[in-house]
């Protein structure tokens, strides 16, 4: 495995270009371009915040709004990232049949683009930092550990999952469901405080086994609440996400081979 890392450092340019690449593709022709990066999470939120605070009436510490689009955020990164990743392969099949280079370079470029719109994204949420009046603490340092994290559990699916896509074309159509399935399991919508309340401590155990959850409600407590992650769920969230990048590499590069003759 450490000679496959080393040998796909040597194609990091590749990767760069690639998600060049993913990013020019994405926005050609498109009349908003890269405010779609802002547009789908800041919807999302704005129809959240209208059901949830007005009709549904859950009830939140901070302003529904920034409660939600705090976890709409990196959700949106996990979803985008999935959403192509897994159809990576198979969505450039003349270049995997053609062309040699490391697989795993089409789904980092297909990351590397969704940091992008996850960037892009990020400039409203300062402003909503700025209009609510939430304070910088020094918590915030804890950001880029739950984006390594992050980054880890999506590398660890979409590897498996485009794996998976060259052999069943199925997965094309389970990715969407498995996404909005996973949404409702994940505190994005409600706090985790009603979950605590509402399961038995196994339950609540087996619950924070979504790596999302984890990383979600750790968003929120350096953000909103200015505290320090729950290091409980956040190093469970980050033992899940390594372990499945580890065994997903493996199966990636053992399977890579059958790619050409598949596809």
């Amino acid at each position: 495995m450490i000679a496959h890392v080393q040998n796909l450092f040597q194609f990091r340019e590749l990767i760069g270009m690639w998600a060049f690449r993913e990013i020019r593709v994405r926005y050609k022709q498109s009349l908003l371009g890269a405010a779609w990066a802002i547009l789908q999470p800041l919807a999302i939120t704005l129809m959240f915040t209208f059901v949830f605070s007005q009709i549904a009436r859950i009830e939140t510490e901070q302003p529904y709004p920034i409660f939600s689009y705090t976890a709409m955020l990196p959700w949106t990164l996990f979803a985008t990232s999935i959403s192509f990743g897994v159809n990576s392969l198979i969505n450039n099949m003349n270049l995997v049949t053609k062309t040699y280079f490391p697989r795993e370079v089409l789904p980092l470029g297909v990351i590397g683009a969704a940091l992008f719109d996850f960037l892009i994204a990020s400039s409203i949420f300062v402003l909503l930092l700025i209009y609510y009046e939430i304070p910088v603490t020094i918590h915030f340092l804890w950001i880029p550990v739950f984006l390594i994290i992050q980054i880890f559990l999506m590398l660890g699916i979409i590897l498996i999952g485009s794996a998976i896509t060259v052999f069943y074309r199925d997965m094309r159509f389970v990715v969407p469901l498995g996404l909005q399935l996973w949404m409702y399991a994940t505190p994005i919508i409600y706090p985790i405080k009603l979950v605590d309340e509402a399961l038995s401590p196994t339950l609540r155990t087996l619950y924070a086994l979504n790596p999302m959850v984890g990383i979600i409600q750790s968003y929120r407590n350096v953000i909103l609440e200015g505290v320090p992650p729950n290091f409980s769920d956040l190093g469970l969230a980050a033992a899940v996400s390594i372990t499945l990048f580890i065994v997903a590499y493996i199966i990636f590069k053992r399977l890579e081979v059958l790619f050409n003759d598949l596809i």
